[in-house]
């Protein structure tokens, strides 16, 4: 069995466990949770530890370089005249997803932590929380495009659900919409998604294909299918390659979110719990940025060299307003939630720059960000469960009854904001670096794009600074007054053992971001020339 199908599908033979066990021993339902992504952090680390780097293990669009590989016959029909249809299950990572399956291992486990909070319908939940658990890591890990589509959309029902049943006042609302943003983008991704496998054979077997590898090579396609590279049919008056980009490009800049496709986002982080809030905002937004690189970029890559401007563009729109949108809130999850807008703006930033330094900077965002984020979001919970209330003004004083939530407050709003010595700032580093030197190398972005992103990091120090002092500084004011105080207890056990290694991997990543360079180097490089030889 490979060790990527068993981290993918152990959490649903751990759902299948809580489906069976009786309602009455509803309160071990937590720990077989926590177990299932336990397990599977340890499967991801040590595949990480075993994976190899070097040119000839880069991945991208050479088959024998993915690491992990498995490929076996799925679905097989006999389509007569029109040949046969072969879907493959076919799994494999190379260094573009290698660091993000393991941050997504880690952060499964801090919101299956999170999720002790819960206390009703626990057998539905927890159910729920595992087939997304195996959706997201399915993902990271499919090569085969119809495989890749069936996991992400998968993600949708268990959210939907997550959201719809166990939110805030407004959950129906934030679900609704959640859901039906991410199923627009997903049906026209459908479309696309056949036509490609319409237009691509492989050269082994002549047969179409939706292999994601055999789509990234020209050769493959045939000369008078719809989206080959020498085909001049159009969609709607424009060239069916570019309508074909923009489509996934939408679909995946749902998820990002990328404006003005985010208004989904704050709705959802509002209305979600904790550990959903950690899900959507450490692992789904990942999800989007994956998919531009590895899909978008990787098999229509002289359209993204021809609309890099525009990638760039929104990106520097995202960062800025994300973080003048944070500026203006008042309630920390919703706060949160924008800044996530604004540190993802660098991601696509660092993407459209198309050199290995913005590249880079864009994968090293990804994974700073889902740590961060998951770090955020646990800890907006912590207040909001002991006392309902996330006001950011309701509050004041917090580090004189709270001391241990208040440092580690400190140091994800310090990381956040890109403080050197933590992971966030080699990450936005990175993406501007990857800005000006496509700006002066081959001209794709302005210069002003980088200055613009460097201004949101200014901005973001502002909001995060301001809540800082609005909310733990100073002489004690509390809405609830003396009722609070003495709700508003310090960080207990579980707590503090979840914080803990958050906090140590952003600051550890920021010190020795060669943890995850070293893995993501080569295939980076490789993904470079490949848009150049492009």
């Amino acid at each position: 069995m490979n060790i990527l199908t068993l981290l993918i599908f152990t959490p649903i033979l751990f759902a299948l466990i809580i489906a069976l066990l009786p309602s009455a021993w509803r309160s071990s339902f937590k720990f077989v949770t926590l177990l299932a992504t336990l397990i599977q952090l340890g499967m991801s680390i040590w595949i990480y530890y075993n994976f190899k780097t070097g040119v000839s293990f880069a991945g991208i669009n050479h088959e024998s370089q993915f690491q992990f590989l498995q490929k076996l016959p799925w679905i097989n029909l006999d389509l007569g005249a029109l040949g046969k249809m072969q879907i493959d299950y076919f799994v494999g990572i190379d260094g573009l997803s290698i660091t993000l399956l393991v941050m997504t291992s880690f952060v499964l486990v801090i919101a299956a932590l999170a999720s002790w909070e819960i206390k009703s319908n626990l057998k539905g939940f927890f159910v729920l929380f595992l087939i997304l658990d195996m959706a997201v890591i399915g993902v990271f890990c499919s090569l085969d495009f119809f495989l890749f589509y069936i996991f992400y959309e998968l993600m949708l029902l268990p959210l939907y659900f997550l959201i719809g049943m166990w939110g805030g006042a407004r959950r129906e609302y934030a679900a609704i919409k959640f859901f039906l943003y991410t199923l627009f983008g997903s049906v026209f991704m459908l479309l696309v998604m056949i036509g490609l496998y319409l237009s691509v054979t492989d050269p082994a077997t002549g047969n179409h294909t939706f292999n994601i590898i055999q789509m990234m090579n020209p050769a493959n396609y045939q000369p008078d299918s719809v989206f080959s590279v020498l085909s001049h049919q159009t969609i709607f008056g424009m060239p069916a390659r570019t309508i074909g980009f923009v489509i996934l490009f939408i679909a995946f800049a749902i998820k990002v979110p990328v404006v003005p496709l985010h208004t989904w986002l704050p709705d959802a982080h509002v209305e979600a719990p904790t550990p959903v809030s950690i899900i959507l905002a450490g692992i789904l937004l990942k999800v989007g940025g994956y998919g531009i690189i590895r899909i978008c970029v990787g098999i229509f890559p002289e359209i993204a060299h021809a609309d890099a401007y525009w990638l760039g563009l929104l990106g520097v729109i995202s960062i800025i307003y994300g973080a003048l949108n944070a500026l203006a809130q008042q309630d920390l999850k919703r706060l949160i939630a924008y800044s996530s807008v604004s540190h993802m703006g660098f991601v696509l930033l660092g993407i459209a720059s198309l050199t290995t330094e913005g590249l880079s900077g864009a994968v090293m965002q990804m994974v700073s960000h889902g740590f961060l984020s998951t770090m955020l979001f646990f800890l907006a919970g912590v207040v909001y469960n002991r006392v309902h209330d996330r006001g950011i003004t309701h509050f004041r004083g917090l580090a004189t009854i709270m001391p241990k939530y208040t440092a580690f407050v400190v140091v994800a709003f310090f990381a956040s904001l890109g403080l050197p010595g933590f992971s966030a700032f080699i990450g936005e580093a990175f993406s501007l670096t990857g800005a000006f030197k496509s700006a002066s190398v081959n001209g794709v972005l302005p210069y002003w794009m980088a200055v613009c992103g460097a201004f949101g990091i200014l901005l973001g120090a502002a909001y995060f600074l301001w809540t800082l002092q609005r909310m733990f500084f100073g002489p004690v004011n509390l809405k609830g007054g003396s009722v609070w105080k003495t709700a508003l207890t310090d960080l207990n056990f579980r707590e503090k053992i979840t914080l803990l290694p958050l906090a140590l991997l952003v600051l550890v990543l920021g010190l020795m971001p060669s943890l995850v360079f070293d893995k993501i180097n080569d295939s980076v490089v490789t993904f470079i020339q490949f848009l150049r030889l492009k």
